[in-house]
């Protein structure tokens, strides 16, 4: 068919009816639907099957470690899982042929998993075209009607095979033909509820939660209901089936294993346990720095993370402590960003990150990563803005298939842009530990990536690039993003609305995010040896700010670029409750006017301003010491913290004075009416109701000075799509 060649006969009913499925016209009435139902008599009676399933509770399997080599092997484990095994059950050959081995390996045992149930012809039928999407920890394909459960089973069954403990979740339905086209539809075809129906109900409370928010406008009406009768109806449902079997909801026609019952291994309270404290230890690897105790799970995690950073350890320990399993190949997120540096169209950026040309290895731990940046890293965790909603409006498998591709692309390039733009290689220094003996001298990748999934990006970096790095994968995520899918613009009526009332930061020399989905970021700096559990959470709770920071945005001001929240911690006791609820008890100060003693969450434009002023801090030389002080005396009320604001200025030469009047008060303090002149620093005013609030950024300002270089390293971005770099 697609060289233009006759269509076989065998095949030839089964090509005309799917060319009449995607020519058919969107019924308006219930009696048009009816009509075609009896017209399309095979479309109406004929099935296929859909099936959906990935990984669950990702981060308790990833980060019940406290070790970083366990972290990513277990990190490691599930990406092969996603991206090689189950694509495999598809016969989908892998990118690289460096997983011919283990492509093999999963179709033998996908085989005998299947035969064992007296469904050998399965093995056959699943082909690459049915594979809608595996990114982001997630399948979704058709399958054969007749096997949607079986498939769903072992989709399941092949986690639990290869990790023990992590929590999966696979689940299936069988669906018209016709529903491809129209979304669920009931038998009899007279009960479904069709466009008539919407119309009359459109402005009922669940209505509106199933189709969105009502519309008057006719022509408006048709396209919200087109938008969710359609394959995302189909998806939704299998979405809510799948949430529901991850909770333990069983359907007995089914005829399925249980998951009630998770993998749990039982610990008695007085056996020794692994390193995790979760599980009973079944040996001792006295091979390995430390002699550690390992229960089945973290042994394989382990094993993982060595293979995947290519450590010149030998790997037999694992054979000598008596396990059996085989790892099979696993590449590290590392080798796939030096894969890409490799590749012809990226020699720029490979040159701009090793231009000497360095042999590099893998960072070992957090501490060779933090030797880059005197003891402090930064976690960054960052996600998707506005997916949801966009997502809605896809109505067809190929779009799907498309939008996961370009999505994915984006998420992983942006991450490789933003390493290369802001870090160089790192030569270790005085850094002698039983996990990095030796070492010293060595030229490392100082970063650690943690995962890449979807629209998902972990990593850890040195602190004093972590706001840089964070800001350029937002930005470049919406450049690549538009550059290969220019269906995603925002509408010129929005490219003009006014930026005073979304930045806080120079807003006249703002521009408009041009794409319509973009990231939110979640920065936390710490001490190399903060326990990464810890790290993790904190992280995370930064992200959720950052994401609501960006809905308000978007629902109040059609904002639709990125945001990010950041915090700066200096040991690990210093934040014991929830961000949010520290920040509120201790950093807002109730009276008149109300004091907000922090500026978080932040947009990109701002991120960027706040980089900028931190650089003009640390070159007007402004004294440390000063800087505390005027950090403690911003609680004591607004018109104090301006006046000792104003006495340490003026004490500062002239030329300092300028350059801090330009990049702070000018830059940030400006009233909202223009008209009164002069500046509010270290106060900016918002109106929250009828009432202003005043709030700063120099609590911020004074955290970052420690991780800020006064010169600018790093080269400006082009906005060429083949990577390269002015």
């Amino acid at each position: 068919m697609a060289d233009g060649q006759v269509v076989p006969a065998p095949v030839q009913a089964y090509v005309e009816q799917a060319q009449t499925l995607a020519q058919l016209s969107y019924p308006e009435t219930l009696d048009e639907l009816q009509a075609l139902t009896k017209e399309n008599l095979e479309l109406w009676n004929s099935t296929f099957g859909l099936v959906y399933g990935g990984a669950t509770k990702i981060k308790q399997y990833v980060f019940e470690a406290s070790k970083l080599q366990d972290i990513r092997g277990g990190s490691a484990l599930l990406d092969r899982i996603n991206l090689i095994d189950l694509p495999a059950f598809f016969n989908q050959s892998p990118e690289s042929h460096q997983f011919d081995e283990q492509f093999v390996r999963s179709r033998e045992w996908l085989a005998a998993n299947i035969s064992s149930h007296g469904s050998t012809n399965l093995i056959d039928a699943l082909i690459p075209e049915l594979v809608i999407y595996s990114t982001g920890g997630n399948i979704l394909a058709f399958c054969p009607a007749g096997y949607v459960h079986q498939l769903a089973n072992a989709i399941e069954k092949r986690y639990t095979h290869e990790t023990l403990t992590a929590n999966s979740c696979a689940v299936g339905g069988t669906f018209r033909f016709l529903e491809l086209r129209f979304g669920l539809l009931k038998d009899p075809i007279e009960q479904t509820n069709w466009l008539e129906w919407y119309r009359k109900h459109k402005d009922k409370p669940l209505v509106e939660a199933y189709f969105g928010s009502s519309e008057t406008d006719a022509a408006k009406q048709v396209e919200k209901f087109k938008n969710r009768k359609s394959f995302n109806e189909l998806v939704g449902k299998l979405a809510t089936r799948f949430n529901q079997r991850r909770s333990g909801h069983d359907w007995p026609e089914e005829e399925r294993p249980s998951r009630r019952y998770p993998p749990m291994f039982e610990t008695h309270p007085y056996v020794r346990r692994d390193n995790t404290d979760k599980r009973s230890a079944v040996r001792q690897v006295e091979a390995l720095p430390n002699a550690p105790w390992f229960s089945e799970t973290t042994a394989r995690k382990r094993l993982v993370g060595q293979r995947a950073k290519r450590e010149d350890q030998s790997n037999s320990w694992f054979r000598q402590a008596g396990f059996t399993w085989d790892a099979g190949q696993v590449e590290s997120w590392v080798q796939r960003y030096e894969n890409f540096l490799n590749s012809k169209e990226n020699s720029r950026l490979k040159s701009l990150y090793n231009s000497e040309r360095f042999s590099l290895q893998e960072a070992r731990s957090l501490r060779e990563v933090g030797n880059a940046s005197k003891g402090f890293v930064a976690y960054i965790y960052a996600d998707g803005n506005n997916m949801g909603g966009y997502i809605q409006k896809i109505k067809t498998a190929e779009e799907y298939k498309e939008f996961s591709k370009v999505v994915s692309k984006a998420t992983e390039e942006s991450v490789y842009h933003a390493l290369a733009y802001h870090l160089r290689p790192h030569r270790l220094r005085n850094v002698d530990d039983a996990e990095t003996r030796n070492r010293d001298g060595n030229y490392v990748h100082p970063f650690e990536i943690l995962a890449i999934g979807g629209d998902d990006v972990m990593l850890v970096v040195p602190a004093d690039q972590a706001l840089a790095i964070a800001k350029t994968i937002s930005e470049e995520f919406e450049r690549i993003l538009l550059n290969l899918d220019s269906s995603l613009a925002v509408e010129p009526k929005d490219l003009k609305r006014p930026q005073k009332d979304i930045h806080r930061y120079q807003p006249t020399q703002a521009e408009a995010s041009q794409c319509q989905l973009s990231m939110a970021a979640g920065v936390l700096i710490t001490a190399d040896d903060t326990p990464i559990y810890y790290a993790e959470n904190l992280t995370n709770q930064l992200l959720k700010s950052a994401k609501k920071k960006a809905k308000d945005l978007k629902r109040d001001l059609h904002y639709y670029g990125g945001t990010l929240d950041f915090l700066v911690l200096k040991s690990t006791t210093m934040l014991s409750s929830k961000v949010g609820e520290f920040r509120e008890s201790g950093l807002v100060i109730d009276g008149k006017p109300k004091l907000k003693l922090y500026g978080a969450p932040y947009t990109l434009h701002e991120i960027g301003g706040l980089i900028k002023t931190a650089k003009a801090l640390k070159a007007a030389d402004f004294p440390r010491s000063q800087l505390y002080q005027i950090r403690s005396l911003l609680e004591r009320g607004k018109n104090t913290a301006i006046l000792n604001y104003r006495y340490f200025r003026v004490r500062l030469g002239k030329d300092k004075q300028r350059l801090l009047e330009e990049a702070f008060e000018n830059a940030w303090c400006q009233p909202k009416d223009s008209q009164n002149g002069g500046n509010l620093a270290p106060w900016m005013s918002f109106k929250e109701g009828s009432s202003t609030t005043y709030e700063t950024i120099w609590r911020e300002l004074v955290d970052l000075y420690p991780f800020i270089d006064e010169q600018e390293s790093t080269p400006t971005m082009s906005t060429q799509a083949n990577g390269e770099v002015r």
